[in-house]
């Protein structure tokens, strides 16, 4: 279902746009109901999708996570080279979605990239 972000974004209200950006714990994001937008999961990852096993709510960081393939180094993947990038890409997308993982946030993206 294609839906206008523009025409949601407009809809929503103050509360419901500050609650989007700090989300439920730390990992969902807080769904808006009214608009049907679901809560989303993220997951971490430098070095590829770090989904954590426990229990939403719990100290962020202190628990195991799910096995993942691990990829090499951010500053090890800085390249030019974009059709490398594209399957890394694809590669991590494939994997979050296999997980159940909508958002893999990515530090470390573009800033090994100075001169």
């Amino acid at each position: 279902m294609q839906r206008d972000i523009r025409e949601l974004i407009e809809k929503l209200t103050l509360e419901e746009k500050a609650a989007l950006c700090a989300g439920i714990d730390n990992w969902h994001t807080y769904p808006v109901e009214r608009l049907g937008i679901p809560s989303v999961r993220m997951a971490d990852g430098p070095h590829g999708l770090r989904k954590e096993t426990g229990e939403p709510g719990d100290n962020l960081l202190s628990n195991p996570s799910y096995p993942a393939t691990c990829y090499p180094t951010a500053s090890a993947l800085c390249s030019w080279d974009t059709e490398l990038m594209a399957r890394l890409g694809a590669a991590l997308g494939e994997e979050c979605l296999a997980a159940g993982v909508s958002i893999l946030l990515g530090p470390g993206i573009n800033i090994k990239r100075s001169f």
